[in-house]
């Protein structure tokens, strides 16, 4: 309760909550406010926004409703930034936790891995693996988890290291608790909080990480994304440049509202703030 009051002490906490829960509530009413296929052609392309009640804001260069790709695209938007973030996290905390519980060469070697994954740019990693497994929403969804684990192992890591020492930790031991009953049970739940905090960031690059595909026409064609309607608006830039801007202005509130809730948690879950 302490940390739900401290949550919602800060305005720009709830600001973030609010738009994040609009992007939601956008993603579940999408089926019912637009029944049809959002890439079916739906009238004559190019339709400027507002400038006819059937299509508010406007057609992209096909004919298709941009309202309702918006709609659609934030179910694409929140499904590969939470299931890439649910990747990263227990790729990031399974390295992590093993590497700071045991350190040693252990702890030599998966930072050498963690390493090896860091050599190159997130976005780079993430062409090759699309271009050897194809484009598809499943791939690309696992493809940006894959790229996304090392900030978090290494966090999780840092954790470990400061906690397994702790008194707790050496009364386990004392009582003859397996280390998968250490690792799990005991530290894992302290270690916890700064990880949850971090997924937010994780899932706000994610989200950019496909849309960066999507505008490269190297993401999944057939679904109705931001990052393709942006891609598809990058042809009549100059002229009808709503076809990029309303989805790139649904990518910014996404990420501001996932950024705010983020930042919103690490001041309700740091420690140091429990007796403000």
């Amino acid at each position: 309760m302490d940390a739900m009051k401290r949550y919602f002490r800060s305005p720009a906490a709830v600001i973030g909550l609010i738009l994040l829960l609009l992007v939601i509530a956008m993603a579940i009413s999408a089926g019912l406010l637009y029944p049809r296929d959002p890439l079916a052609l739906a009238g004559r392309p190019l339709i400027w926004p507002f400038s006819n009640p059937r299509f508010l804001l406007g057609t992209d260069n096909s004919g298709r409703d941009i309202a309702a790709q918006i709609f659609y695209g934030a179910r694409i938007s929140l499904l590969i930034g939470g299931v890439a973030t649910v990747i990263a996290i227990l790729i990031g905390i399974l390295v992590g936790a093993f590497a700071g519980y045991y350190g040693g060469w252990v702890d030599n070697v998966l930072m050498r891995i963690t390493e090896a994954f860091q050599t190159l740019p997130n976005f780079v990693l993430l062409l090759v693996l699309v271009a050897v497994f194809g484009s598809t929403l499943t791939t690309v969804t696992i493809a940006v988890g894959v790229v996304s684990w090392p900030a978090p192992a290494r966090l999780t890591r840092a954790e470990f290291l400061s906690l397994r020492n702790r008194e707790f930790v050496q009364a386990g031991k004392t009582l003859g608790m397996k280390d998968v009953q250490l690792i799990l049970g005991e530290i894992l739940p302290n270690a916890l909080p700064p990880v949850i905090v971090y997924a937010s960031v994780v899932m706000a690059v994610s989200i950019l990480l496909e849309s960066a595909l999507a505008f490269l026409r190297l993401s999944d064609p057939n679904v109705a994304s931001w990052g393709n309607l942006i891609g598809l608006g990058r042809d009549v830039l100059r002229v009808q440049w709503y076809v990029s801007a309303i989805p790139g202005i649904a990518i910014l509130v996404t990420v501001l509202g996932v950024s705010l809730v983020g930042q919103g948690l690490n001041d309700a879950l740091n420690p140091r703030l429990k007796s403000r």
